[in-house]
């Protein structure tokens, strides 16, 4: 009974073929296409006053090198914060609690915002490994940390991602197992504990939310050092 909880984080296969890929091709389909008209409906004005909100907080503490990110971290945004909701729904399935899929989106960005900083500003990036007014002594010890915590960074991002994920939808299976469970033997206790479900339904919506808009915030401070 306890291993089957986790099956709903396996990815589908239809016919022996993985649909992860129409699992995050889907969000798309969501996002209205731009008209030629000089007013668009609710949707397309509430999108386009998100996004230019959140790319101008985004970038303002970035000097203008980095602005030509914006439009790659929008996207990252948009695509998580749709994968992440439509995870909650019944019967689907959320590709960013696979660890592969969100290391597969950290690492290559991280290295990327690295590579920026090795490009055009090498003394300032190796400086960052060794602070400034070090004891000698401590020079070897200090570099070998700040290297390890450099390289651990986009492990940090795909585990913060996945763990909250997982924890959140494990939770509410648990909890929502309970509840058929207790219906027929004590249906008030049942009744609050679908009180309980609900409110932590809301909160995982938050949390998902919150948890894309720390991968790509994160992401964006990595290329404000090296940028």
């Amino acid at each position: 009974m306890n291993l089957s909880f986790f099956d709903q984080f396996l990815s589908p296969t239809l016919m022996g073929m993985p649909l992860i890929i129409l699992s995050l091709t889907l969000p798309w389909l969501l996002i209205p296409n731009p008209t030629n008209k000089w007013l668009g409906n609710r949707l397309s004005s509430l999108q386009l006053w998100f996004s230019c909100n959140f790319t101008k907080q985004l970038m303002n503490p970035i000097n203008l090198n980095g602005h030509k990110w914006s439009l790659l971290l929008m996207s990252l945004m948009m695509l998580l914060i749709s994968v992440n909701l439509l995870g909650l729904l019944p019967y689907t399935f959320t590709p960013t609690t696979q660890l592969s899929m969100n290391l597969g989106l950290a690492v290559p960005l991280w290295l990327a915002t690295v590579l920026i900083g090795v490009r055009n500003q090498l003394t300032t990036t190796l400086g960052h490994l060794l602070p400034e007014g070090t004891p000698i002594l401590l020079i070897p010890i200090l570099i070998l940390i700040e290297t390890i915590s450099l390289f651990i960074r986009p492990l940090a991002l795909g585990v913060r991602l996945t763990a909250n994920l997982t924890a959140g939808h494990l939770l509410i299976q648990l909890i929502s197992t309970a509840v058929f469970v207790l219906l027929p033997l004590m249906p008030a206790i049942a009744t609050l504990t679908a009180m309980i479900l609900l409110l932590l339904t809301l909160l995982e919506i938050a949390v998902a939310m919150i948890q894309a808009y720390v991968f790509v915030l994160l992401l964006s401070l990595y290329l404000q050092e090296n940028v």
